[in-house]
């Protein structure tokens, strides 16, 4: 069964277009306006072994914001809908990666309680690209996703190093959580509903 998903998201702000495949090798085409959001989800299918592709349009002009929080959006729901009865997937993933000098961690559960945990306290910008967006983009992606995650810098000094680690750390916890596995017959539950 091919879990994958084509959404199109339109507003007064931001157009995007967006197919994800769960199952897929890796493989993304993405143009989002936002180079660095741009580096930051190839970085995310790469890892994850996610497709994506993505073409987007909007207000960068103005601020980079609003294409942010719709991609976290954009992708929280097509999560959200590929998985909406989450039957024989392993519900928890995590993952720790360096990144040369810096070490950070995701875990996450998928499983109805839309939560953030984010203790990354870095701030400043990315040539033009204000780092503070990054957990912007998580808070959208939860919120529309209902998942809950936490992630945790250990330690780093450089904003890019951190943030790539974040991203393929992400990528990969997300790939275990919603690997089906053949063992199951239903959710990861003791209630029978997540």
């Amino acid at each position: 069964m091919s879990r994958n998903i084509t959404l199109e998201r339109k507003t007064s702000e931001t157009n995007i277009s967006f197919e994800f495949e769960l199952d897929g090798q890796g493989k993304y085409t993405i143009d989002t306006s936002v180079p660095f959001m741009d580096h930051m989800l190839s970085l995310f299918c790469k890892h994850g072994f996610f497709n994506l592709q993505i073409k987007a349009t909007g207000d960068i002009d103005v601020d980079d914001h609003h294409m942010v929080e719709d991609l976290g959006i954009t992708l929280g729901e097509a999560l959200h809908k590929l998985l909406e009865n989450k039957k024989r997937i392993r519900r928890y993933g995590a993952a720790t990666l360096p990144m040369d000098e810096a070490l950070a961690t995701v875990a996450l559960d998928i499983c109805s309680r839309p939560l953030l945990v984010y203790n990354v306290e870095i701030s400043g910008k990315i040539k033009s690209f204000d780092i503070g967006l990054i957990e912007e983009f998580f808070r959208a992606f939860i919120s529309n996703s209902m998942i809950t995650l936490h992630i945790n810098l250990f330690y780093g000094k450089n904003p890019h190093h951190i943030i790539e680690a974040i991203f393929k750390a992400f990528g990969r916890a997300l790939s275990q959580a919603t690997r089906i596995d053949p063992t199951m017959k239903d959710v990861l539950s003791t209630k029978g509903k997540l």
